[in-house]
């Protein structure tokens, strides 16, 4: 008789058993890594059909003079094809609602409905332009925000450069020109959404808001400070100059008066403003009242309202630097030759104070971002 030699039930499971562990291990790491070469493919020929729309258009001395970014995204869709734009107010209509940005186990969570203007790209000096969406024929789409001040050279070869090979070809993009920020997603709206995997980005620093806390809505970018007086150098008693000096430093920060030569002339609510970047990044007073309802666990308040029988929240104070009790705060409000308004925090009340002097130097300033 031929005896017929197989596997028993036993070694058959354990077999299947020694299987499933050896993929359990293995395909999540095949998986990642393909993913992974997938993200990098995409990004690789997005940024070099990039480089190549951004060569053409200094080439033909149109990737510079746009006043906005709107007006450069036109101009770059007749080098790469766009199927949707997405204005400043619809951006979410373009690209994820949520994003992770930054390296480690634990990037950071961004609210993509605040990023709006240059800035939130870490692009401080290109005046603020807008961001806009676009979503490409390939299936990225980007948040972009365009450098109105941007410099171009026709002859140059340095607009963008390409380095690094893949399969013979140029790995990646450097934009040698700062014309643009730009974010992207290598697959759109789809997971994971998070930098240096499907997340990629060109001239970006950083992503959203800078706040040290966010206070009922009100983004706090800075301890309370005092800050540095300015010194103006010819200002009469109607807070007017013919002075280049305090013209420039009037236009650059938003100041409408200066201070009155009558006060003096170490103004530190002007050193204020400058401190904050312009009186569009420091604390108004719709803002400062949102700041005091917080730090006295009371219900929002007026602009302009006084509160009384409240307790200063050390705890909550000290979220946003306000160290202690009967401080007072500045406000971007009441630009005038003389006086402007503020608020102080005392230990059972917040008030109103207005009037003012700009040369008093007991005073603080909270920047904020918008």
């Amino acid at each position: 008789m031929t005896k017929r030699f197989g596997f028993t039930l036993a070694e058959i499971l354990i077999t299947l058993g020694i299987i499933g562990v050896v993929g359990a291990i293995t395909i999540p790491s095949l998986v990642a890594n393909y993913q992974e070469r997938s993200y990098n493919t995409t990004a690789t020929v997005f940024e070099r059909k990039l480089g190549e729309a951004l060569k053409v258009m200094n080439t033909q001395s149109t990737l510079a003079g746009f006043a906005s970014t709107e007006d450069f995204i036109e101009e770059l869709s007749k080098h790469f094809k766009i199927t949707k734009i997405c204005q400043n107010d619809e951006l979410m209509e373009c690209f994820e609602e949520t994003v992770f940005w930054g390296g480690g186990e634990t990037p950071k969570t961004v609210d993509m409905a605040k990023v709006k203007r240059a800035k939130h790209f870490g692009k401080e000096e290109w005046q603020q332009t807008n961001v806009v969406g676009v979503q490409f024929a390939n299936g990225v789409s980007a948040l972009i925000a365009y450098n109105k001040d941007a410099q171009q050279d026709p002859t140059s070869n340095q607009i963008v450069t390409l380095t690094g090979t893949s399969n013979g070809k140029s790995a990646s993009v450097n934009l040698g020109t700062d014309a643009l920020a730009i974010l992207y997603d290598t697959n759109g709206a789809k997971s994971p959404n998070q930098s240096n995997k499907d997340l990629r980005s060109l001239n970006v620093t950083q992503l959203g808001l800078s706040c040290l806390v966010d206070i009922n809505g009100v983004c706090v970018t800075t301890k309370p400070q005092v800050p540095t007086p300015h010194v103006w150098n010819a200002c009469d008693a109607n807070g007017k100059t013919t002075n280049p000096d305090d013209l420039a430093f009037m236009k650059q920060y938003g100041i409408t008066y200066c201070m009155s030569s009558a006060i003096g002339t170490s103004d530190y609510w002007a050193g204020a403003v400058k401190l904050c970047g312009g009186k569009n990044k420091m604390a108004n007073l719709e803002q400062l009242a949102k700041i005091a309802a917080y730090t006295y666990n009371t219900s929002s308040i007026g602009a302009k309202k006084d509160i009384s029988d409240v307790t200063f929240d050390a705890t909550k104070a000290a979220e946003f630097g306000l160290t202690s009790s009967g401080l007072s705060i500045w406000a971007s409000e009441g630009d005038s030759a003389r006086g402007v308004y503020g608020r102080i925090f005392n230990s059972t009340n917040t008030k109103l104070q207005s009037g003012i002097y700009r040369s008093s130097s007991t005073r603080r300033a909270i920047c904020i971002d918008e």
